[in-house]
């Protein structure tokens, strides 16, 4: 029992090489689509939600949300139970580099060409050539946010896959072909091992679902049951984490032994255990950079996961494509206005919380504010405590309203 795992390349032939592989192997084609439809319905999540997870760059507020952390684990999850079962697979989609090399039982494909040949083909397809490029790149942009955030690699390495198969003045049928003779071979056979290496899978999976859980992010490694777990963040009170963590995995049902090592990048400093409770997504808009800096960590110290940018442009633009929960924002800035930024805000994204910070506004100024839909005024010097409060009050609104829905 043997599956494939192929890795799309957009505008290359998968379509016909799926089809053709699908039929001769009585493969069940499994796309990235049905694994956000099953990991939305076991995990009761959103399935766009899900997409865009995979699909887009990550989040300037995962470092402390860790949201594309749990989503991989869930994808994760679903896919070491599908490897366990008897039905064989050909997985098809971004999903296929969630799994692992020691699954030996799984062929990994890539089929690549270069990019002018990807262009004239989708032109045949009855795509206008600027609508070529453009797709093409959108693609592979995605794909490297993708493989960067798994590996540090880009998404056409070959050391990613055990066969790459340059399309060159191939037909899918040749390229079909290429696939069946490896994919023949008896290294590519379920074996006593691969299966093994499925069911540290399925471990790993359980181990990081509970160690994110509990607010903490590092890598594991899983062989027969022994778990070992890589610090790369830097700690102080390393034996006190140590305890933590390996109390939490022997929670796992199965594991033999646990292991604690220190990356070598590793230096004693503050760890950051993530709380996911309190407010992880608030955006900082004001031009005095030093100011931002410096009310970002106190705020970070209290476990707000703060983001800063330094005028009202670059706060739409990021809202536009990365949703913060809240939005702190000075109301006097070069060029656009805060009140205008609040405007819009409320335009793009009503859902979005924002507290207005000054030093030099007017009754009319707050009065105009708050009719916009600003969920407070604070007058600057701002008491860090006061805004550390407010913030979680916002935070509070929006994700009641976010329960409620």
């Amino acid at each position: 029992m043997s599956s494939l795992a192929l890795f799309p390349c957009s505008a290359t032939l998968d379509s016909g090489i799926i089809g053709e592989l699908s039929k001769t192997l009585s493969l069940t084609v499994y796309t990235d689509n049905n694994l956000f439809g099953e990991t939305a319905e076991r995990f009761s999540v959103n399935p766009e939600r899900l997409k865009k997870i995979m699909y887009s760059k990550t989040s300037v507020f995962n470092q402390f949300t860790l949201e594309k952390e749990k989503s991989i684990n869930m994808f994760k999850q679903i896919l070491a139970d599908k490897l366990a079962s008897p039905v064989e697979y050909l997985f098809h989609g971004f999903l296929t580099s969630l799994i692992p090399p020691p699954v030996t039982e799984v062929l990994r494909v890539l089929v690549v060409d270069q990019k002018e040949g990807r262009i004239e083909r989708a032109i045949t397809q009855g795509v206008n050539r600027g609508e070529a490029k453009k797709n093409i790149r959108h693609h592979d942009v995605s794909a490297f946010y993708w493989t960067d955030f798994l590996f540090k690699k880009e998404a056409y390495d070959s050391s990613l896959y055990d066969l790459v198969i340059p399309v060159e003045d191939k037909n899918h049928r040749q390229i079909t072909k290429e696939i069946l003779s490896s994919f023949h071979k008896t290294s590519v056979l379920r074996t006593p091992e691969s299966q093994s290496a499925v069911k540290d899978m399925k471990m790993q999976a359980e181990i990081e679902h509970l160690l994110l859980a509990n607010g903490h992010k590092m890598d594991s490694r899983v062989k027969a049951g022994h778990v070992t777990l890589i610090i790369d963040n830097s700690v102080l009170g390393f034996s006190r984490l140590k305890n933590e963590v390996t109390e939490l995995v022997e929670q796992v049902s199965g594991v033999t032994g646990v292991s604690i090592e220190r990356c070598k990048s590793y230096v004693e400093s503050v760890y950051r255990q993530q709380k996911f409770e309190l407010p992880s997504k608030v955006l900082f808009v004001d031009d005095e950079r030093e100011f931002v800096q410096t009310v970002s960590q106190r705020l970070n110290s209290r476990d707000v996961g703060t983001y800063g940018v330094f005028d009202g442009q670059q706060a739409l633009e990021l809202i536009a494509e990365d949703r913060p929960d809240v939005m702190v924002l000075d109301l006097k800035m070069p060029g656009m206005y805060g009140v205008e930024v609040l405007r819009k805000t409320k335009e793009i994204a009503p859902e979005v919380e924002v507290i207005i910070l000054t030093g030099h506004g007017t009754a009319k100024d707050r009065e105009d504010c708050l009719e916009l839909g600003a969920f407070a005024y604070l007058n600057k010097p701002v008491n860090i405590e006061e805004l550390s409060a407010t913030i979680k009050a916002a935070n509070d609104k929006v994700h009641a309203v976010v329960h409620a829905s």
